[in-house]
């Protein structure tokens, strides 16, 4: 017997679950099932339906890992990638259950790189997506064109609501329309680049800054085509600009030279509050200025971008009130490239004093965890969803008190561009606070502990508690169990990341 799988939509990841469900109960073999998307063509199969997944089916494991993959690389456009993940699942079946963990296997490889081809499109989408703004007889209303390289737009539109909920956009791609008015989103129909204006008012604005901030000390023209091919630069208003800054670069740098280093301006020990712009005030383009330093971080040396990283927040005069108690920032330390960047939640007492992360009982019970699981400290990269130490003075104690969704909020963008640097196979969130700074969203810890989610980037996110949590148990043995299962999960970790 052969039959069609028929899915809803080209990135129809349930769909395609339920119909895989049905047909490994089946016992359909991969060769028997011709899978495609409702309105393609019959294909050699006809249309002979596939069977619906039985009441009761079979149990069998499925890897976390290629359920994570397989959520991700079902997006690439690619038409043989539903027959390539049911032809993994029918493996699986079959008794290959470490599969997955055989990273030369021709398939698995193929995955992987799907997978990560999707990451980087969705990456591109985030950074190089440009607004423009239209009066329409409902308003005003940002509009903007993009040219996805696979099936990303629903996907992504999550992504754009929480940046920008506050307006009301429509993204338009050739294959589909997304909007957002506000509360509701919607999708219909792709559409063409004549459907969004070549610039508008702010534009002018937006150049003059990104010419402002070139550093042609730091120019790298080979890593700047990398990141941003030129099929984007036409939508791009700062792209107008490169080929005057590119060929005035050497004479700039000449100038610099010439004119010798100037002595930086004195700091204040702590940054000055300012108060936050009237409601009534919107800043001009800031999606685009996060866009432009993204840019910029991956044009330079990563090692570089990320010490420049934590003099930007130094020099922040919009810090959290709270802030002014603690005694300094603390970011992350550890190589760039790491395969393993773990995530806590904020520095403690003993790592503000230091100014370094996981220095603390936390931090040396975690140092304990890792050895035991086998995975060397000092490969992995190690940071805090929030940067400073919010705590309640209490006499000569300092009480940890936890951040809030503001403070995350805050601090995710440093956050996010930290991980982008550091570039890991693997992100590992200990605890609720590093997983909401990642991905976005409250997740019970407990629940998502063991599992592989998505980060705002498309980063892999691995879930497991905080060792602050194993601190917290009163008796030992609980702590020693606790124990164990935390070390479990690094492993875990260890190998997805190998």
């Amino acid at each position: 017997m052969a039959v069609a799988a028929i899915l809803a939509g080209p990135a129809d990841f349930g769909g395609w679950r339920q119909a895989a469900r049905g047909l490994v109960a089946a016992g359909l073999r991969p060769e028997q099932v011709e899978w495609r998307v409702a309105g393609d063509a019959p294909g050699l199969f006809g249309d002979a339906p596939a069977p619906p997944p039985p009441a009761e089916p079979g149990r069998f494991t499925v890897p976390r890992a290629f359920m994570g993959l397989a959520e991700i690389a079902i997006r690439h456009s690619d038409p043989e990638r539903f027959a390539l993940l049911y032809g993994l699942l029918w493996r699986i079946h079959e008794g290959e259950a470490a599969l997955m963990q055989v990273s030369t296997d021709p398939a698995v490889a193929r995955l992987e790189a799907m997978a990560k081809a999707v990451r980087r499109d969705a990456h591109k989408m985030h950074a190089f997506l440009r607004f423009r703004q239209v009066e329409t007889e409902a308003g005003t209303r940002h509009i903007a064109w993009f040219e996805p390289d696979h099936h990303i737009e629903e996907a992504e539109a999550d992504f754009f609501v929480r940046r920008f909920a506050s307006l009301r956009w429509t993204i338009v791609t050739p294959r589909r329309t997304v909007g957002w008015d506000g509360e509701n989103l919607s999708f219909g129909p792709g559409g063409s680049r004549a459907d969004v204006p070549p610039d508008d008012a702010v534009e002018p604005l937006w150049r003059a800054y990104y010419a402002a901030i070139f550093n042609p000390a730091r120019l790298k023209p080979n890593a700047m085509r990398a990141e941003m091919p030129r099929k984007y630069w036409r939508n791009m208003p700062e792209t107008f600009e490169i080929p005057r800054l590119l060929a005035e670069a050497p004479q700039r740098v000449r100038e610099m030279v010439a004119r010798g280093g100037a002595a930086p301006n004195p700091q204040p020990q702590r940054p000055i509050h300012v108060p936050a712009q009237p409601s009534s005030v919107q800043p001009i383009a800031a999606p685009r200025v996060e866009a432009a330093m993204d840019l910029l971080d991956a044009s330079k040396d990563p090692a570089l971008a990320l010490a420049d990283l934590r003099q930007e927040l130094l020099g922040r005069n919009d810090l959290p009130d709270w802030t002014t108690r603690a005694t300094q920032p603390v970011f992350g330390e550890g190589p760039v490239g790491a395969p393993l960047l773990f995530v806590g939640e904020q520095p403690g007492d003993e790592e503000d004093i230091q100014g370094r992360p996981f220095v603390g009982p936390a931090g040396r019970l975690f140092n304990r965890a890792m050895e035991a699981a086998g995975l060397p400290r000092d490969t992995a990269y190690v940071t805090n969803a929030v940067k400073h130490f919010k705590f309640t003075p209490t006499g000569k104690r300092r009480l940890h008190q936890s951040p809030d969704a503001g403070d995350i909020t805050y601090y995710r963008p440093f956050l996010l561009r930290e991980v982008g640097l550091v570039a890991p196979k693997l992100v590992v969130a200990l605890g609720a606070s590093a997983l909401q700074a990642l991905t976005g969203k409250k997740l019970p810890v407990m629940k998502t502990r063991g599992t592989t989610v998505t980060a705002l980037e498309g980063h892999p996110v691995f879930a497991t508690v905080h060792p602050s949590y194993l601190l917290r148990i009163p008796d030992q043995d609980g702590q020693a169990r606790e124990f164990s299962r935390f070390v479990e999960d690094l492993k875990a970790a260890g190998q997805q990341a190998a």
